[in-house]
């Protein structure tokens, strides 16, 4: 009788280890197996309920900073040290003339809108001139495989190996939107002449526009290290940007953006006051940092990236407030930066592991397919 129960037991222990060992796998190969590469569908703006929630779709990356989709749904990234690298193919592109030092590199990237016709993208780095460290925005004709015909769109941004900027984004009025930092010296964040600690908005090829507030291409001031653009449904531009940093990190920030206003960096920050100053619709106060990049609106919220924060964060958008902020895969992956959407309805974020401020994981840095059905959006 004591044998036949000590079988019994070793049976059941052995179904059990069985058990544990096959769900693990079910469930890495559920949230972490590679898709394919075919391109997204066209047209295609929300994934099924029933479609996979989350999926690794590239792996094994050099820090990559930017995603974006051409509009047949073939996926680019920016790697900071300087490749632009063509998801379908695996090819990389080497870009020349960047310099890749401490938070520069190669940076963002936008689509023209009118890519099918033009092929035009548009790339942020950071290079030297005459010794400096500075940005340019430069674009390329893109076949697919072949970058040619280089043009300088916008050049001598101020540059340093920190607070550079980087994000472009074109919007609604078909502008090129950029994000400058302060290039470590907060003083130039309130001086309308200099480029640096601005939003800057430009045509498509590089000219001002006549209706821009300071008749250059600063459209708003103010900013420290501004890294995430995205519209609303009501086409107003919205901010994320990077607070103090060090000992005192913190007071990251939301904000609406409006031509010609001042932002308040370095006199303000947080609930401060200054006449002829904005105060941001968010921030995360003195004793937490979001470290926030890309920023994304999506059915009534924002979404945003957290580098230091490492989650993606969910802000509630109620006219011109934000009411409610949500963590989401909070230290899952680490340090997240891009985050775009795709054409086939997912999101898409960069982790950003290997930039010398994260613990690098197997496969990093990732690109990770995320559907966002899961967070219970209503219709």
């Amino acid at each position: 009788m004591k044998l036949k129960i000590l079988l019994i037991i070793i049976i059941v222990f052995c179904i059990a280890v069985v058990g544990i060992y096959l769900s693990g796998a079910v469930l890495k190969e559920r949230f972490f197996r590679p898709v394919t590469t075919t391109s997204p569908p066209q047209n295609a703006s929300q994934p099924e309920q029933s479609a996979e929630s989350l999926a690794v779709v590239v792996s094994n990356l050099e820090i990559p900073w930017e995603v974006a989709f051409l509009p047949a749904g073939q996926m680019l990234l920016t790697e900071r040290p300087g490749n632009l690298y063509l998801r379908e193919s695996g090819n990389k592109l080497a870009i020349e003339g960047v310099t890749a030092a401490g938070e520069g590199g190669l940076l963002g990237i936008a689509i023209h809108p009118d890519f099918s016709n033009n092929k035009f993208i548009y790339l942020y780095l950071t290079t030297r001139q005459n010794g400096q460290i500075v940005n340019r925005v430069d674009r390329y004709k893109f076949d697919g495989q072949i970058l040619s015909a280089r043009t300088e769109i916008i050049g001598k941004l101020p540059g340093a190996s920190y607070h550079n900027g980087g994000r472009i984004a074109f919007g609604p009025d078909g502008m090129l939107y950029i994000t400058t930092g302060d290039a470590e010296n907060s003083s130039l964040a309130q001086d309308i002449n200099s480029l640096a600690g601005k939003i800057l908005r430009i045509k498509d090829d590089g000219s001002i526009p006549e209706d821009n507030p300071f008749a250059n291409a600063v459209y708003s001031y103010g900013h420290r290290n501004p890294q995430g653009l995205a519209w609303d449904d009501q086409n107003r531009l919205w901010a994320t940007e990077h607070g103090r940093s060090g000992t005192q990190s913190g007071f990251d920030e939301i904000n609406l953006i409006e031509p010609g206003a001042n932002y308040g960096w370095p006199l303000i920050q947080g609930d401060e006051e200054q006449e002829g100053m904005r105060q941001p619709i968010a921030h995360s106060g003195p004793n937490e940092t979001w470290a926030p990049a890309g920023l994304l609106f999506y059915r009534g919220r924002f979404f945003f990236t957290g580098l230091r924060g490492q989650a993606l964060y969910e802000a509630v958008l109620d006219e011109n407030k934000i009411t409610v902020i949500r963590r989401h895969f909070n230290g899952q992956w680490g340090r997240l930066r891009a985050l775009t959407l795709g054409p086939d309805g997912f999101f898409y974020v960069s982790t950003s592991n290997r930039d010398g401020r994260g613990n690098i994981n197997l496969g990093d840095d990732k690109i990770i397919k995320i559907n966002p059905t899961i967070f219970e959006i209503n219709t």
